[in-house]
């Protein structure tokens, strides 16, 4: 595929913004003001101090058109039935608006945050995702299921009321093969990484996700994919770089990522990176971040720069390219100024 060119059969959807950082009332300012600017999307996500469903549900109330997504909250550490009822409560709320992202996080987050064995993470979204529709298509007859990693047997003791939707989009986050292609198997979308590079996602992703499409007997166009896009916009050019250099060395600590990195050949400069962390010394993380990893990771610079990078870098990349601002070691106010600048560079 030439570089710039979209799938036959998807087209692109104008950017949408991820917002991570902040508090809540930071979350419903900006979902205010992306609306506003006409952007198409506005997504959250979670950490261990942040909990994308009650963002979620900040948003749903304080907008009226945008789609809403999470990308992600986390696959694990929730129930299905849990998981399924927080999703039509959210989709409710928002009038049908709600992308359910779902990601398992690292080895590291299922075992250690969540106490959840690790084991076969794709296979547990492969039966995570369908397990979740039939709870949303349940009719009296209730739910049966014993599978690998779940057993449900639920027999409704009140009349079952349908959901506002019954077919609530369900994307899932995936970096590497395997769970890519369990998103192209069962999902109706993949959420794909920040560290996400245009060869990355023609050379490994869009093959992983045919050939789990394939499996599911479906189409190409039936699954699409969207893709962060790191943003930072400064009339310092060079403060835009270092935050995005920051972001890159957070992620590149990160072994599950590894691929990315040595498909361009940086293996050296994560082994740097890492050493660096382990040290706890941040300002050696982001010096070890080469310029290249920026250039095919990140869009940064001025307004203008910014926006000419994401017309030349990733522009038609993505059915859904979510522009996402820097978090590691931004204060909240800058944070909140540089999501001000992405909304004001991209919107209308």
């Amino acid at each position: 595929m030439v570089s710039g060119e979209t799938v036959p059969g998807k087209s692109p959807r104008p950017p949408g913004i991820v917002l991570l950082g902040g508090n809540l009332r930071t979350v419903v300012d900006l979902t205010t003001r992306a609306e506003a600017a006409g952007f198409d999307s506005v997504w959250t996500t979670e950490f261990y101090e942040r909990s994308a469903t009650i963002s979620l549900a900040a948003m749903a109330q304080c907008s009226e058109r945008v789609t809403i997504g999470s990308a992600i909250a986390y696959a694990v550490g929730r129930s299905p039935l849990v998981l399924s009822a927080e999703a039509r409560d959210l989709d409710e709320l928002s009038g049908g608006r709600l992308i359910l992202g779902l990601g398992t996080g690292t080895r590291t987050m299922q075992r250690d945050w969540h106490g959840a064995d690790p084991e076969a993470p794709a296979l547990r979204v492969e039966e995570l995702v369908p397990l979740l529709r039939r709870f949303w298509s349940m009719d009296d007859q209730g739910v049966d299921h014993d599978g690998r990693f779940y057993s449900v047997h639920l027999r409704p003791t009140v009349d079952v009321v349908p959901p506002l939707r019954r077919d609530i989009p369900v994307y899932l986050a995936g970096v590497n093969a395997r769970m890519i292609r369990a998103a192209g198997t069962v999902a109706d979308g993949l959420v794909g990484h920040p560290i996400f590079t245009r060869r990355y996602v023609e050379e490994v992703v869009r093959p992983s996700l045919a050939a789990g499409i394939a499996r599911s007997g479906r189409q190409d166009s039936d699954v699409a994919l969207a893709g962060y896009v790191i943003c930072s916009i400064h009339d310092d050019p060079a403060v835009a770089r270092a935050e995005a250099k920051a972001q890159i060395a957070f992620y590149a600590v990160v072994r599950t990522y590894a691929a990315v990195f040595a498909l361009h050949g940086y293996e050296h400069d994560v082994d740097t990176i890492r050493a660096a962390w382990k040290r706890r010394d941040r300002e050696a993380m982001i010096d070890a971040v080469p310029d290249g990893l920026v250039d095919i990771m990140a869009v940064t610079g001025t307004p203008e720069e910014a926006r000419q990078r994401f017309s030349e870098d990733f522009k038609g990349l993505y059915e859904h390219a979510l522009l996402y601002s820097p978090s590691f070691g931004l204060s909240d106010q800058r944070f909140s100024d540089n999501v001000h600048a992405i909304i004001e560079t991209f919107g209308r």
